[in-house]
């Protein structure tokens, strides 16, 4: 009835779990394999019978409290069925870990397609600009769900994101012992004291990018956005400008197109992508952007030298951690220019 006898999950107790749920039959055989995607939280495929599933579980062993926090994407994957938000169906949570050790939710699994590089290699131009209008039509969508109407009232804090951003990883570098860039240190200086005006709280995605989206089979349509790890509440042009890093970011450095010949490649430009973003939410950034570039840049920075940090530690789960924390200092050197810019005015 269950899987093969090397699974990585505990298949009779997932099958019990399953059947229970009405998620599978009695006479189903119920497997497991993984699935990549997802950084932290282990994912499965699984198959029970004809019908197909997608898993996700915190890892084994001990974590920090707010890490790996698969209740809030089952919660806010839950509350956008339905919106303008295309998410998967989300079918079951378990917080009982006698079953597969850890809490896990099950959702649907989405047959469709997932493009890993930003340039969209072998597609033809006219179809890379359809993904991209749609990727950034469901980014502006997004942005404009009443989080407290779903019942997301409660996700984050409100008010003052970005500025507690750059407080938590101004600390974090400020208690690292491998060499920083000297622009981090000019970036913990500059960032808090050109804040732009007013502020604005919405759901953010956190992790917002096309290998981060299904896109339907043969239509240039995203039927599910995926990874909430990183959703909250926060400002919405905090998390556009994440998302628009790939434009500033060259593919040698980062996941990027930065330096690409977007206009032959089929994709808009940052600039139109930004217009069709604005025309869609009626939210200004004309004086700021170069302000929320250079504070991502830095952000992203910030990550990669604690991911050096825990390669020097010897905690680092990647192999490549150390090449990873290597990119951190032209990132830095990126955002320092971006604040110029935003200076320069």
């Amino acid at each position: 009835m269950s899987g093969a006898a090397h699974s990585p999950l505990p298949m009779e107790a997932l099958g019990a779990y399953l059947r229970a749920q009405g998620l599978a039959g009695a006479a189903d055989a119920v497997q497991a394999t993984p699935l990549s995607g997802g950084q932290s939280n282990p994912t499965f495929r699984v198959t029970a019978g004809e019908r197909q599933y997608v898993l996700r579980k915190k890892p084994s062993g001990p974590i920090a409290a707010s890490a790996h926090a698969i209740d809030r994407e089952y919660r806010v994957m839950r509350a956008l069925q339905g919106s303008g938000v295309p998410v998967p169906r989300m079918l079951a949570y378990c917080e009982d870990e006698s079953i597969l050790g850890t809490p896990f939710y099950v959702m649907e699994f989405l047959q469709g397609r997932v493009f890993m590089d930003p340039a969209l290699p072998g597609l033809q131009p006219a179809e890379r600009g359809e993904l991209y209008r749609e990727m950034g039509r469901v980014i502006a969508a997004l942005h404009g769900v009443d989080h407290v109407a779903v019942g997301l009232g409660d996700y984050g804090r409100t008010g003052q994101y970005v500025q507690r951003q750059i407080d938590r990883w101004s600390r974090q570098c400020r208690a690292l012992t491998v060499p920083v860039d000297p622009t981090m240190h000019q970036l913990m200086e500059w960032l808090p004291a050109h804040l732009p005006p007013g502020d604005e709280t919405t759901l953010v995605h956190g992790d917002y990018r096309i290998d981060n989206l299904v896109f339907h089979p043969t239509e240039p349509r995203v039927i599910g956005v995926l990874d909430w790890e990183l959703s909250t509440l926060g400002h919405p042009l905090a998390d556009l400008s994440y998302h628009c890093m790939a434009w500033n970011v060259p593919p040698a450095l980062w996941r990027g197109i930065g330096g690409l010949d977007l206009a032959a490649l089929g994709i808009p430009s940052e600039a139109q992508y930004l217009a069709d973003y604005q025309a869609a939410t009626g939210r200004e950034m004309q004086g700021h952007w170069a302000f929320y570039m250079a504070y991502n840049l830095f952000r992203m920075a910030a990550i990669l030298y604690g991911i050096a940090q825990r390669a020097v530690d010897g905690s680092a789960a990647s192999a490549d951690a150390v090449e990873t924390g290597r990119k951190a200092g032209p990132l830095a050197q990126l955002a320092w220019e971006w604040a110029g810019r935003h200076s320069a005015g």
